[in-house]
């Protein structure tokens, strides 16, 4: 019996092919829902945690698939790899092991990520050089920084199921990042969440209007105050 040795990996080392899941008529619609708004319609429960900003625009928001990669702790070799099948607007989600003693990325890598027009970084990890990406231009969401660089010797994994801070992320999942963090969407719920998250935006555009004219109805705190035996 033959062995294909093309699928013989080292110990800790896997490629896989970049997953296409997501319709660019989804992907383009999700991208005027917030953050909050998809956790909220997902439960609360869901979304990354202990991720700081480092693009320096609170107003900048990422929307895009996921390109998923896990490294072993301080090195980036499989990230580098990463970089060359990545498409445009793909997010890349790093599983760093949230440890920050080296960085995994720094400005040299965020140049190749604008050249090949990423839609943005989660990185559970550090970062390096904050100046450059300070400059905004790409959304990145890391764990931490510093001076200290990586090793490049592997092993690591590219699109494969991992954990990001908190967040477990399939390839091609959709990913938002917004001021307020960063969650994950599973691919095969995307389409049906639309009209949910679309849904909710209304509704909170409606409280928000009774807000601002003084308008807003007390019953419907009161309700709930006397549902758990508040006397009012």
């Amino acid at each position: 019996m033959s062995v294909n040795t093309t699928e013989i990996w080292p110990p800790g080392f896997r490629i896989n092919p970049r997953v296409e899941r997501l319709s660019s008529g989804l992907i383009e619609a999700f991208r005027k829902v917030p953050v909050a708004v998809a956790g909220d319609c997902m439960g609360r429960s869901i979304g990354a945690t202990g991720l700081r900003i480092y693009h320096g625009m609170l107003a900048m928001t990422m929307c895009g698939p996921a390109v998923t990669v896990r490294v072993r702790p301080g090195d980036n070799l499989m990230i580098h790899k990463a970089l060359t099948m990545a498409q445009p607007g793909d997010i890349l989600v790093i599983d760093g092991g949230g440890d920050v003693t080296q960085a995994l990325m720094g400005g040299l890598m965020r140049t190749t990520a604008l050249a090949r027009q990423l839609g943005g970084l989660v990185i559970d990890g550090a970062v390096r050089d904050l100046v450059e990406w300070a400059e905004g231009e790409l959304p990145v969401f890391a764990r931490g920084h510093t001076h200290r660089g990586p090793s490049k010797e592997g092993p690591g994994a590219i699109n494969v199921p991992i954990s990001c801070a908190g967040l477990v992320v399939l390839p091609g999942d959709l990913i938002l990042g917004d001021a307020d963090g960063v969650i994950a969407i599973e691919a095969s719920e995307v389409e049906a969440l639309l009209p949910v998250v679309q849904a909710h935006i209304k509704r909170e555009n409606a409280i928000r209007a009774s807000n601002r004219e003084g308008s807003s109805d007390p019953e419907r705190f009161d309700s709930i105050l006397r549902n758990k035996g508040v006397p009012l």
